[in-house]
């Protein structure tokens, strides 16, 4: 969680929900991969339909990155945290 103090980009929730979707269609390809390893279905429609979730994943590792880096530079024109800052930081996330 951030401080009060402090503003949160308008960004942060779009980069949150697209890291989400990032992990979900990762787990979602690996378990593609593994019933197509240990299952090996024969059905027509699994060879097109497994590789699915790994495109899903390079789109949204690409848009996770961009959106990332929005974030940070539009954060970076803000003043630069202080040392005491980042120990705050630091000492609350612990």
């Amino acid at each position: 969680m951030t401080a009060p103090d402090r503003p949160v980009s308008s960004l942060a929730p779009t980069v949150r929900r697209a890291g989400r979707l990032l992990c979900w269609s990762l787990a979602t390809a690996w378990t593609a991969a593994a019933v197509d390893v240990t299952v090996s279905p024969g059905a027509g429609w699994w060879n097109t339909l497994w590789p699915l979730p790994w495109y899903l994943t390079c789109a949204c590792a690409a848009a996770w990155a961009v959106l990332r880096a929005r974030e940070k530079a539009a954060r970076d024109g803000r003043e630069p945290q202080t040392e005491t800052d980042v120990r705050t930081d630091w000492d609350q996330a612990a």
